[in-house]
């Protein structure tokens, strides 16, 4: 049986922290397979926080895509490409606000780690 996955959101997730527009830096922070932005966006908790936006996208059921990271593409389509295409519109979104790439971070965990990595790359 195939899986597929409906396409993801970037405006469904959490900010927390500065105000895009009125932040001097950005960390995306990507959750894992079964988890939540609430999950990961703790983490702004723990890290220092004076001006920095923290945006923590929502994954469509809590799972990026279906299989392992390393499965043929076809097989994690859609939710692979929707997933790029995620961090790839709040990336446009943070440079829009003036921030630069020197100032946005990228964090994940799990699927979330892949995808950070993967955007770098």
């Amino acid at each position: 049986m195939e899986l597929s996955m409906p396409p993801h959101d970037h405006r469904k997730g959490l900010r927390v922290g500065e105000p895009l527009a009125q932040a001097r830096a950005a960390l995306i922070l990507i959750h894992g397979r079964g988890s939540s932005p609430e999950d990961i966006a703790a983490l702004a908790t723990r890290l220092p926080d004076e001006g920095v936006a923290f945006l923590a996208p929502a994954a469509d059921g809590g799972v990026w895509y279906p299989q392992r990271f390393f499965a043929p593409l076809d097989r994690n389509e859609p939710g692979l490409l929707s997933a790029l295409s995620v961090i790839g519109d709040l990336l446009a979104e943070v440079k829009t606000a003036g921030i630069s790439h020197e100032r946005v971070g990228l964090i994940g965990f799990s699927q979330g780690a892949c995808l950070a990595l993967e955007t770098a790359a």
